[in-house]
């Protein structure tokens, strides 16, 4: 049963991630028929200011002791990477002792330097994925969820995908109804679609090859066109073969997955920017169909174009 809630802190305390934590398990919501939560705020030392990054001061009136008996210890997101041995001990013993570990954006960071990541199911805000995976290698890393649940372990990804792993705490350990009755005080969906994945600015595949380059900007020029590799290989002046193997060298991909890739990002912009239907996006980024611009674009976004729109559509 989750009754004890104690939150991890430190020095550049990430005030909205707290706010997340204190929002669904330090507020008295008895009324509304949710159970009280024994909520402790931890830091190394109980009483001493610890600094938020707008200058705000935090004081945790909990020291280590509070992480005793938790039945769920949460760490919210930090860009401290140097960690006190004694708190990462705690840490261990907290979770040895039978908590749930939580944790929200890049406070996943401080349970890998405390080693409770190793062979665990994970992810992290999607700018972090990549030093959290050569510092923790050990890691099984999911990019594109919104939080990951591991059992004994749960991390979250960026920031507000903190909301959507409590509330799931919440309905996992309590039920669906306790989380609903939070959500909707929160004023937040009590589940969301798709993962980070939608939320990832997209590169554009860059080509450093000047006479590759003509090539990748007709492509570009001429998206709803299909483009065979032997037409493509004419235009650069290659054979069929050479062709292929520079395209892959200089950009990583094939050319199909290359162009594949544009029509996507294309696509992206005029969900983000127009109000044309689905058919027509579909027929002006080169993918001819919905059902065609549907597969293509949850595969490389997560979710579907119209749920996208919904979501970052400007118009």
């Amino acid at each position: 049963m989750l009754k004890t809630v104690a939150v991890m802190l430190f020095d550049d305390v990430a005030l909205f991630e707290l706010g997340v934590l204190a929002e669904v398990f330090g507020i008295d919501r008895v009324d509304d028929g949710v159970p009280a939560f024994d909520f402790r705020v931890c830091g190394l030392e109980a009483g001493k200011p610890l600094s938020a990054r707008n200058g705000t001061l935090v004081i945790p009136p909990y020291d280590l002791v509070g992480l005793v008996g938790a039945d769920l210890v949460a760490v919210p997101a930090t860009r401290v990477r140097d960690y006190p041995r004694e708190v990462l001990q705690a840490l261990r013993q907290a979770a040895a002792g039978g908590a749930t570990m939580l944790s929200v954006c890049s406070g996943v960071f401080v349970l890998g330097a405390a080693g409770l990541l190793d062979g665990r199911r994970c992810t992290a805000h999607w700018v972090n994925t990549e030093e959290l995976a050569e510092l923790y290698p050990d890691a099984k890393i999911d990019p594109d969820v919104l939080f990951v649940d591991d059992g004994d372990l749960i991390s979250s990804a960026g920031t507000a995908a903190g909301i959507d792993a409590c509330l799931h705490l919440v309905r996992r350990e309590l039920g669906s109804a306790v989380a609903t009755r939070i959500a909707r005080r929160m004023v937040v969906p009590p589940q969301r679609d798709g993962g980070q994945q939608q939320y990832v600015d997209l590169p554009v595949p860059e080509c450093s090859s000047e006479s590759m380059q003509p090539v990748l900007t007709w492509m570009l020029e001429n998206i709803t066109v299909e483009h065979p590799v032997s037409s493509l290989a004419r235009r650069a002046a290659m054979s069929d073969r050479t062709f292929a193997r520079r395209f892959v060298a200089e950009t990583g991909t094939t050319p199909h997955k290359w162009l594949s890739m544009q029509r996507v990002l294309h696509a992206r912009s005029l969900l983000e920017q127009t109000d044309l239907s689905i058919e027509s996006v579909a027929t002006r980024s080169g993918f001819g169909t919905a059902a065609l611009l549907r597969h293509h674009f949850r595969r490389v976004v997560g979710v579907a174009p119209q749920d996208y729109r919904r979501t970052f559509s400007s118009t």
